[in-house]
């Protein structure tokens, strides 16, 4: 691939990175983006949602497919279809915190030219691929002004954030007026060493629990007297440990539990704790649901006779997309573009994803490398940028050419 100096992608993208659109602030990128679709035939709402201290910011525009008048003609032409699939693109105008300013090498809200990359906070996670989307998309209606596929566009303020008003609000308000899905991209950063190397077909659940063991406080010289939670719940969390919960399959690895925190105590050294609190996830795979695996849990709990509160949040539900439809078009335009025979992957954490499966049959995540996503200096290579504008658009001529047929 040879570098780019200057194209209507990098120019978006450089717009984009330079608007602080920290969680929740989107700071015009959805504006932006749609004063340019509307000038290509989309119809842009603005969705907003959450409280004023938390205002997050989300974009649904949606570009149909023209109507036809009844034909006389065969009944399998295309005049006849009246039901055109919908592809849609989803991604995040918001972005993580800079972190400390002083060590990035240049502003991190200032697009910067070194070595053949672009830096600049958002620039992999992931204004580049909001403007691939965007470019391509006015590439492909340029090129084919009568598509027999709706194009949308679903972005967001609030996927770095708590996710609560975001992606979930837009599909929620979406399936309630009865729109529909048939195939959706997500601008996640996807790729390894090469834009196109890596997509991800679905991606593991998660599900948080927050644990507490009651004991009785005591002189930690009188344990007789007490009743230490911290030794209660101990053979049990060594029992957690070493559950296999599923084995996986074809696509997901197995199941995994993880303790991430644990508090207990009041911080002197003479007193035996009343109680000891334990934060954990699970990252499941489709072998298992929440109810399953929190029935287990709470049955070791139960074996060991543990005095104990227990709080489940279920932050997303596993999805995964076989290969299909949407994989093959993807596939087919990665490889059309690039050469590279890509790689399935359900690796990694969430995404929207897991909101947009839930009413979308076929979702599959795409975007550029993801080595420096959410890290001071993040960047990507500027060579990357146009074959990742490239293989969006061949995958709206691989969707329309389908629809035609």
């Amino acid at each position: 691939m040879q570098a780019v100096t200057s194209s209507a992608t990098l120019h978006l993208a450089e717009q984009l990175i330079a608007r602080p659109s920290v969680t929740p602030l989107d700071s015009g990128c959805q504006d932006l983006i749609a004063q340019r679709l509307n000038a290509i035939g989309f119809h842009c709402e603005t969705i907003t949602s959450g409280p004023v201290d938390f205002r997050v910011t989300n974009l649904w525009a949606k570009r149909a497919v023209a109507p036809v008048k009844p034909s006389t003609t065969a009944s399998n032409s295309v005049a006849n279809h009246t039901s055109a699939k919908t592809l849609v693109f989803a991604g995040h105008t918001d972005v993580v915190p800079t972190g400390p300013v002083a060590e990035w090498h240049s502003a991190p809200f200032t697009p910067t030219h070194r070595n053949g990359k672009l830096f600049g906070r958002g620039a992999s996670d992931m204004k580049v691929s909001l403007a691939a989307f965007v470019v391509a998309i006015e590439e492909f209606i340029a090129a084919n002004p009568n598509p027999q596929l709706n194009i949308a566009l679903l972005l967001t303020s609030d996927e770095e954030g708590p996710a609560n008003d975001g992606t979930v609000v837009v599909c929620k308000a979406l399936t309630e007026r009865g729109e529909t899905f048939d195939y959706c991209i997500v601008g996640e950063p996807t790729s390894v060493e090469r834009t196109g190397d890596m997509i991800k077909n679905g991606r593991r659940g998660t599900m948080s629990g927050k644990l507490t063991v009651k004991g009785i406080q005591g002189h930690i010289a009188y344990p007789h007297l007490a009743k230490n939670p911290i030794h209660l719940v101990a053979p049990a969390l060594a029992e957690l440990v070493g559950v296999e919960w599923d084995k996986g399959n074809a696509f997901f690895p197995p199941t995994t539990w993880q303790m991430s925190n644990i508090h207990g105590g009041t911080g002197a050294s003479n007193v035996i704790p009343g109680h000891v609190v334990i934060d954990f996830n699970f990252r499941f795979s489709t072998e298992s649901t929440p109810e399953s695996l929190q029935s287990r849990l709470t049955r070791v709990l139960e074996k060991y006779e543990l005095e104990y509160d227990l709080a489940w949040t279920v932050g997303g539900l596993p999805f995964l997309t076989t290969p299909g439809t949407l994989v093959s078009a993807v596939q087919a335009a990665i490889l059309d573009e690039t050469g590279i025979v890509t790689q399935l992957s359900t690796t990694g954490g969430t995404s929207d994803g897991r909101f947009i499966a839930q009413i979308c049959p076929q979702v599959i995540e795409m975007g550029p490398p993801n080595a420096t996503i959410h890290k001071i200096n993040e960047h990507v290579e500027v060579a990357d940028i146009e074959p990742l504008k490239n293989i969006y658009r061949r995958v709206l001529e691989n969707l329309d050419r389908q629809a035609r047929a």
